[in-house]
């Protein structure tokens, strides 16, 4: 079937439109997908950003825990040098050591130590005992003297021995001469002699009968009470031993007031009966000087007010001789005086006649 001109012309006509309705679909859709584009660029750079900010925030923290860590290490290998210093010194030393030993076990017995050696060790000078002291505290002494020269044995025997003086000295002469280098044996001679246990009477009457010495302190008193009670009552417990030396130190006090007062305070021990004894005293003697400061501030005021009173009264006693002087002055004058202004005669007292 064969088509007219017009029906092509509106086909063509036709064609156009729906060519230029196409083309306005294609640029919408262009443009809402660039708008999309946009939008998710937008949306990507936004989480981008988000994301960003913790991963910064924890890569800080990293590296913060990592410098820490890094830190922490070098301290260590700073201890692990310093350890290791120290470890070789102490090895050092402890081979020097080992080597002088071993020179002191290859030395024969009787040969002399080195001056090395003489003057690396501590020597404590020897004490000595005449039997007038506590046997008890010597032995202490000299035991410890002993361990920090070395000395046993027979070493400690005759260092005991070479320390005895006087009376002490004596009681080697009842010990047998197979025995004067038997440590024991010379022990026990001295206990006999001179040990605290056969003394314990001795020392609670002396503590009974101990009184205060003209001008010796209350410090010096209750030293003396205390060695008394060590050696009068060592077996004691404690606390009595702390009770008796304190009623032992109050009756030995001199001073009446100051015992009286302490005994009155009922002390549990020693230390607080002198303290408060110490106390008493020094306030009392505050107390003293107060009222002499008192009695000289009146003692001036009264000396003023009589030098006062004196200066006056020596004061008035010249006004009185001067006014009895004029008196017997004017009784002696010429009566006849002329009145230099006028000329005329005066009376003795000055008072011109007409």
């Amino acid at each position: 079937m064969v088509k007219t001109r017009s029906q092509a012309t509106m086909a063509d006509s036709g064609n156009a439109e729906l060519l230029a309705e196409m083309k306005k679909s294609m640029e919408a859709g262009q443009e809402e997908m660039r708008i999309g584009q946009e939008e998710m660029k937008k949306g990507m750079e936004k989480g981008q950003d988000e994301m960003r900010i913790p991963v910064e925030t924890q890569v800080e923290g990293i590296k913060d825990h990592v410098n820490t860590c890094i830190g922490k290490i070098e301290d260590v290998q700073s201890v692990k040098r310093e350890i290791n210093e120290v470890k070789s010194e102490v090895q050092q030393k402890i081979s020097f050591l080992e080597k002088r030993l071993c020179d002191l076990e290859e030395r024969p017995i009787n040969s002399l130590p080195s001056s090395e050696v003489i003057y690396s060790r501590l020597t404590v000078k020897s004490l000595t005992f005449d039997g007038q002291t506590s046997w008890s505290v010597f032995k202490t002494q000299f035991d410890v003297v002993s361990s920090s020269n070395g000395w046993t044995g027979r070493g400690k025997a005759s260092q005991l021995v070479a320390s005895l003086r006087g009376s002490a000295a004596e009681v080697l002469q009842g010990i047998p001469a197979g025995n004067l280098m038997d440590l024991t044996t010379i022990e026990r001679a001295l206990e006999s002699r001179f040990g605290d246990s056969y003394l314990t009477q001795f020392y609670r009457t002396e503590l009974k009968t101990r009184r205060q010495k003209l001008g010796e302190s209350l410090q010096v008193l209750a030293a003396d009470v205390e060695r008394l009670m060590s050696l009068a009552y060592a077996e004691c417990p404690l606390d009595i031993r702390e009770s008796l030396a304190s009623q032992y130190f109050i009756d030995a006090i001199g001073d009446e007031d100051t015992q009286h007062s302490t005994r009155l305070m009922d002390a549990k021990d020693l230390k607080s009966a002198l303290a408060y004894s110490m106390k008493f005293e020094a306030a009392r003697t505050v107390s003293k000087t107060s009222k002499h400061v008192r009695s000289l501030e009146v003692e001036d005021n009264s000396k003023k007010k009589k030098d006062k009173f004196e200066s006056l009264l020596n004061r008035l006693k010249f006004f009185l001789n001067n006014c009895i002087t004029e008196k017997k002055n004017a009784t002696r004058r010429n009566p006849n005086v002329t009145c230099w202004q006028c000329n005329r005669k005066v009376t003795y007292r000055g008072i011109a006649s007409n």
